[in-house]
């Protein structure tokens, strides 16, 4: 449901704000449209009340070209990504039975936001993010073993979000913040 479908009349909440000030963001990073335009509507974004405000300051906006997503998928064995590698904006990670290992601290972030799928089965995972980063983990379900993840109490701006969803059968995700 988009904004311009909701009640005009009802309040925006926080996460609402964020996810069109991403959307803004989106779109000016994809030169669609021009920095002075992002920055007038970015003023009505943050300034809107409620959501009648907020679709009239997202109207018009180009449509939204969905991301191809890649996969890597073993059914056994281990799966590696380290280096500097290119991230996708969205990463689908499938394993029966062996270990991920995402590295992403020196990888080629081009996007603001980036959500990585896992589905794994009795493999776990660990995942290093850039120390600048903003994790997300709330659609992620795990099955036997508790995620392990400490957030970072005040993260730098400007950093990408990580937005890590999916099922684990029974192994463990680990993630940390890189140290450099």
């Amino acid at each position: 449901m988009t904004f311009s479908q909701k009640d005009p009349s009802a309040l925006l909440s926080d996460d609402e704000r964020e996810a069109a000030v991403q959307r803004l963001q989106e779109v000016y990073a994809e030169e669609r449209i021009s920095y002075e335009e992002m920055d007038q509507r970015l003023g009505h974004v943050l300034t809107a009340k409620t959501h009648g405000e907020l679709a009239s300051a997202l109207a018009s906006l180009p449509e939204e070209i969905p991301a191809p997503a890649s996969t890597i998928a073993a059914a056994g064995g281990r799966i590696r990504r380290r280096g500097a590698w290119r991230v996708p904006r969205v990463l689908k990670v499938g394993s029966a039975y062996g270990r991920v290992r995402l590295d992403l601290s020196r990888a080629v972030i081009e996007h603001p936001v980036v959500d990585i799928e896992l589905q794994l089965g009795t493999g776990g995972a660990r995942i290093t993010v850039p120390r600048d980063a903003i994790v997300d983990v709330e659609g992620l379900s795990t099955g036997w073993k508790d995620l392990r993840y400490k957030a970072r109490p005040s993260p730098r701006p400007g950093g990408p979000k990580i937005r890590i969803f999916g099922t684990m059968g029974y192994g463990r995700l680990r993630i940390r913040h890189a140290r450099r």
